[in-house]
């Protein structure tokens, strides 16, 4: 119950400050032609938006217009289109890419942290998985987002260009075309994720339980995969909602450079546009499923461990 209060505490802040950010914006981010408007039809407008109320006031209506599911309308976007149509119209394409990226990052960063952990304490002089997967972890870590996603994009749609004929713009029917885009989303969480399994398989492979199941004869790969890594697995979920604004964060980059009608464009249309409302909705969406992906964190710790409890007494975040 602390958790939600927090979480709705978090949530209402935010809103209250991004809220009175865009009071201070002009208030043209509100109307679509603003040059041809009479003195009157703006002070109706203004009044409309609750622009003439007091900031309390404002921020009161619009909480309580969207505790009943109401973001308002797009002044500028769409003019007049409700906001929860569009979110309806781009979040599903958003999400799938966002889960794709994430399932991604897990199927190839998870074992490639199991292959470096192995390869750094195994007794071979070289240990070339170790030292490739840390140069690859540096590589991603130290280049910008964006520079390695336009990387992506010039020489991966080359190569498409040149062996598998596709087309290079972004669409919902094609699978394929998803394919370079979901890998830029998943590049930042792989390299995460080897990164912490990694250390936390090494740390497991120093404790005494190791030693004792070694001089029992159990096998390397028995204890890796039924000891060691289920015991690395539970902090590492702890990483998941960083994953998760990770993913939200760099849609907004990605979307736009495969002109993916998803939320992320959506959002950077808005911003361009001046359209303060929709900019507003998109931000308590975002923030929301941020806040989300932090229970989302604190749920699989409890399930990858009974002894985790979600409780105050017992709290580890």
């Amino acid at each position: 119950m602390q958790r939600l209060i927090r979480s709705a505490v978090t949530l209402v802040v935010v809103i209250a400050v991004v809220f009175g950010l865009l009071r201070q914006m002009p208030i043209e981010g509100y109307f679509n032609n603003y040059d041809k408007m009479t003195p009157t039809q703006i002070r109706v407008g203004l009044e409309r938006h609750g622009l003439n109320r007091p900031y309390l006031r404002a921020l009161m209506s619009f909480l309580g217009n969207l505790l009943k599911g109401d973001l308002g309308v797009s002044n500028r976007y769409r003019v007049g289109y409700p906001i929860n149509s569009l979110i309806a119209q781009k979040m599903p394409i958003s999400m799938s890419i966002g889960i794709l990226a994430l399932i991604t990052a897990l199927a190839l960063g998870l074992p490639l942290g199991v292959l470096m952990a192995r390869s750094a304490i195994s007794a071979k002089r070289f240990k070339a998985a170790d030292k490739a997967g840390s140069a690859f972890i540096a590589i991603v870590e130290s280049i910008p987002f964006a520079v390695y996603c336009l990387f992506i994009q010039i020489y991966g749609t080359e190569l498409i260009r040149k062996y598998i004929y596709l087309p290079m713009l972004f669409s919902k029917e094609n699978i394929a075309t998803w394919f370079l885009p979901v890998f830029s989303l998943s590049l930042a969480n792989m390299a995460m994720y080897a990164m912490w399994m990694r250390r936390y398989m090494i740390d497991e492979y120093s404790r005494e339980y190791t030693r004792l199941a070694r001089a029992k004869g159990v096998s390397e790969a028995a204890i890796s995969t039924k000891h060691v890594f289920r015991n690395a697995i539970v902090p590492l979920s702890q990483y998941l909602p960083t994953s998760l604004v990770v993913t939200l964060m760099g849609s907004l980059y990605v979307e736009s450079r495969y002109s993916i009608p998803g939320m992320g464009g959506l959002l950077v249309d808005s911003i361009k546009r001046q359209d303060n409302t929709l900019v507003l909705a998109l931000v308590v969406v975002y923030t929301a499923l941020s806040i989300a992906g932090v229970f989302i964190g604190d749920i699989a710790m409890a399930v990858l461990d009974p002894r985790i409890r979600l409780t105050r007494s017992q709290e580890a975040r």
